[in-house]
Order: structure tokens, then C-alpha cells, then sequence
């Protein structure tokens, strides 16, 4: 018998409420109907069938006789779109498990519409070894309702890590040019030629460059002692930081013809850095823009203080709408969050003791869908650069995209709904966000990962578990 289930439900903004429904689909088939395909640039009415987790069909218009054995979604007009790959996330395990954990964030993901994520070294112990390594993937298995992959870092002795990495299992090597949370940071000359010369897979590089700003770190102690305004962390962490840093990256990729990813770009100056285009196969120097980057500028630290102090630093107007402008030329390739949370009381220590970073994953989406009410993006622009380029940069397997034998990862918007981010509605273990009080006007009504229905209306089958991700070899 056919089980139909609405698409109109109350939204589940109540965190953690609600018992997930027995519907007995043993098989995760489903068939998706009265939707909004966004997919490959276009938007199409149409349905989705979903059977053992893979897409089989997607066509316009209404089905057939495909709705044997299948639960059938009624998308009432809701966008259907895939789901979104975040390649740049801090999930804190092990060992700095107070402020979040892989089931926890993983959980505020799918509520956003993150179905697949790579996690970020700079864990305690660091991931700085394969064995390391293997042991997040081994936790992700047992605790993470999304799909994963988690980055090797790479540090100043383990050169001879790097070519234990096998780049159709690991997304990257992580690499720090800039201080930032932990003791990773490589900065000796013959050290960083070592790792863009020997990575056998794409670097993503954190670039801020330490003489800068402890130059001018020592000058704003000079003018306030040990109580520098939050206002001055972009002036400390500045534009020619991130601009000096980000240009040695690229001269170093291009003279080892290594893969590099430059991540948490800032700053208008950086955008000559990258060429236009999405032609992967050719396009060796990408770029990432971050949601509180395209969120927030300068003025916001007068409201919002330490709860946006980011590495790099959250700059001007000009800065910010110049990430979009480089979005929309393709110069920039992908979106992502750098989700790294702290708890509340350790953000709302003074600028001087306060860290960096802050939770963002579970309203990355639905941010960006309100850059496309505001006619700044596109819809088929904001799943371009969340869901098929960072399919296509890492060479993800099967997925990224809804297309027949493709994993089924998909999400189902509701864009025509108003609501406000309060604390009760979040699902990040450290309760807080930089964005609570703003309004949205669009909302995640249910995700799929690998064809499992994960989240509905604020309802989790916390029975589901995500997959490791797969890569094709370039």
C-alpha cells in the first residue's frame, strides 16, 4: 500500500522535538512529486523516484505507474534540490568534544540541507597522521547522520604522511599559512615548498599571513592595552594579510603544478588571484567564500562583538560584496560555512581571550535562499556553488547532483515562509548563533541522505548513518 506524506508541515523549529514517524520503509524508496527540480542550472516541475537509495528517474511532469512500492512525497511546489556539499567544517572530535561532536553537528547539518561535509584537522590529537585519520572516519560511521570525508593536516614533520594519503578515499591536505586554532601552522619556506610539491591530492590552504599581523597586532597594544575593540580584529587581521598569504599560495601551486583550494577568501583584492571558469579538469587554483563573509561586514561587530570574530576577519562592505561579485564570475568556486563552534561563554570573553570561529552549518542554506529573495543570487546559482561545484572540484562520486545513479541526497525547501532564528531552535551542542534574530524566508522541510529520509519538519531518524565519500582520482 502507498503511503502519501505532505510536504506542508509546521516547519520544526522546535530543537530536538518530535518522534520520527513509523512509516515501514524498509527499502527508502520514495517518489518525490509536485516539485521544483533545481538542477544543472535549470529549474523544472517535476518528480523524483528514489529506490534503494539511488535516483532512478527524474522527469517533468507527473508519474506513472512508478509509485508501486514507494512512499510518495507531495513537494506541493517546493523546491527539490541537492544536497548541499560543505568542504570546509570544524566538528571538534575528538577531544574538544565541549564545544561540539560529530553526531551533534552532523544533526544541525541535515537540519540545514548538509548532506556530505570534510572535516578539518586541527582535532586534539591533531589529524596529522593516516592512523589519526582513519579514526575520525571510524567514529563518523558510527555517529554521523550525514556523509563524510576529513582532511589530513599537514604540519612541519609529517612530510612522509602526505604520501600515504590515497586521494580516491581523503578529500585534501589541510594546510595552515596563518595561525588560527591549534599548532598547526607550517611557515618555514623549505617546509612549505616540501607539502605543494609532494600533496598527492587537492591543498586547501587557510592563508593569513603572522609577520602582518603580529606587526599589527603590537601596534593596536600600543593604543588600547588589553582592551582592543573587537572593531579592530579586520585591521589586525588584515586585507594585506590575507591578500600576501593567498599570492605566495598561488606561486607555489603554480611552480609545483599542485591542486590548491584557497579557502575563506575575504578580501576584494584577492579576487585577481583566481581566473573565471568551472572547468575543473583545467581550473587548478580554486576559491571558497564563507556564509558570515557574504552575511556580515564591519559594521556588525558593534551589535554582534566576539560572536563573529573569525580567522580571517569578517571586513568591509566593499569586501563583502566584491566575494559576491567573484561568486557570480566564477571566480569564486564553492560556498561554505568553516563551522567551528566555541561555547557561549568562551566567545563573550574580551577580543584579546575570545576564539575564533562560530557554528553556521545549519543555516547556510537557508542564508543564502535569502540572498535570493534579496535578487543578489539566483536559486540555481546558490545550488551551483553548494551542491554541483563541490561535487565537481573534489570529484565526488555520484553525487552533487540529481541525476540517475546518483546517490540520493536531496532536500525539499519551503522558500514562501517566515521565521526568526531563536536559541530553541538550534541543534549545535554549544546552543548559540551569530545569526540568532535574524529573519529567513525559507526553510528545510526534509533531507534525504543516501536516499534515507534523515529530517522532516524538525523531526531526525536518528537510525540513519551517512557513507564515506568517494573520489575519482584527477
Amino acid at each position: 500500500m502507498v503511503q502519501t506524506i505532505s510536504a506542508s508541515g509546521d516547519g520544526g523549529l522546535k530543537g530536538g522535538m518530535g518522534t520520527w514517524p513509523q512509516m515501514g520503509n524498509i527499502m527508502n524508496n520514495y517518489l518525490i512529486i509536485n516539485a521544483r527540480i533545481v538542477n544543472q542550472g535549470t529549474v523544472v516541475p517535476g518528480f523524483v523516484l528514489v529506490r534503494g537509495g539511488i535516483i532512478r528517474a527524474v522527469a517533468p511532469g507527473k508519474p506513472g505507474a512508478e509509485t508501486d512500492l514507494a512512499e510518495v512525497v507531495d513537494a506541493g511546489g517546493k523546491y527539490l534540490i541537492p544536497g548541499v556539499i560543505d568542504d570546509h567544517v570544524h566538528f571538534r572530535e575528538p577531544g574538544l568534544t565541549h564545544k561540539a561532536e560529530i553526531a551533534t553537528e552532523s544533526r544541525a547539518a541535515v537540519a540545514g540541507g548538509v548532506t556530505s561535509y570534510m572535516e578539518m584537522p586541527n582535532t586534539s590529537p591533531p589529524a596529522v597522521t593516516i592512523a589519526e585519520l582513519e579514526k575520525k572516519f571510524e567514529r563518523a560511521s558510527e555517529a554521523s547522520l550525514a556523509n563524510y570525508s576529513f582532511y589530513l593536516g599537514a604540519a612541519t614533520g609529517n612530510i612522509g604522511e602526505l604520501g600515504k594519503l590515497d586521494p580516491e578515499r581523503h578529500c585534501g591536505v589541510k594546510l595552515f599559512m596563518g595561525s588560527s586554532t591549534g599548532n598547526m601552522m607550517v611557515e618555514k619556506p623549505e617546509a612549505l615548498e616540501r607539502v605543494f610539491a609532494e600533496s598527492p591530492a587537492l591543498l586547501a590552504v587557510h592563508c593569513e599571513d603572522d609577520a602582518i599581523i603580529r606587526k599589527n597586532l603590537e601596534l593596536q597594544l600600543k593604543v588600547f592595552g588589553d582592551n582592543i575593540p573587537v572593531r579592530m580584529h579586520p585591521v589586525i587581521r588584515s586585507d594585506e594579510a590575507c591578500f600576501r598569504s593567498s599570492a605566495r599560495a598561488v606561486e607555489l601551486a603554480q611552480k609545483h603544478h599542485t591542486r590548491l583550494h584557497v579557502l575563506h577568501v575575504t578580501t576584494a583584492r584577492e579576487m585577481d588571484l583566481f581566473e573565471k571558469g568551472t572547468d575543473y579538469t583545467k581550473k587548478r587554483i580554486t576559491g571558497e567564500a564563507c556564509v558570515h563573509h557574504l552575511w556580515f561586514h564591519d559594521a556588525d561587530y558593534e551589535r554582534k562583538g566576539t560572536l563573529i570574530k573569525w580567522n580571517p576577519a569578517i571586513k568591509t562592505l566593499h569586501d563583502r560584496d566584491s566575494l559576491l561579485k567573484g561568486l557570480l564570475e566564477d571566480r569564486l568556486d564553492v560556498i561554505a560555512t568553516d563551522h567551528a563552534p566555541h561555547t557561549i561563554e568562551e566567545k563573550q570573553n574580551k577580543y584579546s581571550v575570545a576564539p575564533s570561529g562560530g557554528p553556521m552549518i545549519q543555516h547556510s542554506l537557508v542564508a543564502m535562499l535569502e540572498l535570493v529573495h534579496r535578487k543578489k543570487l539566483t536559486i540555481e546559482k546558490v545550488v551551483e556553488k553548494m551542491c554541483h561545484a563541490p561535487a565537481r572540484l573534489f570529484g565526488i562520486k555520484e553525487r552533487g547532483f540529481i541525476l540517475p545513479g546518483y546517490k540520493a541526497d536531496l532536500v525539499l525547501v519551503d522558500t514562501e515562509h517566515e521565521w526568526t532564528v531563536t536559541r530553541r531552535g538550534l541543534y549545535y551542542k554549544c546552543g548559540w548563533s551569530p545569526l540568532e534574530g535574524e529573519v529567513f524566508h525559507s526553510r528545510v522541510t526534509h533531507t534525504w541522505v543516501n536516499g534515507k529520509l534523515v529530517f522532516m519538519d524538525g523531526m531526525f531518524n536518528e537510525m540513519v548513518r551517512g557513507e564515506r565519500l568517494g573520489f575519482i582520482k584527477s
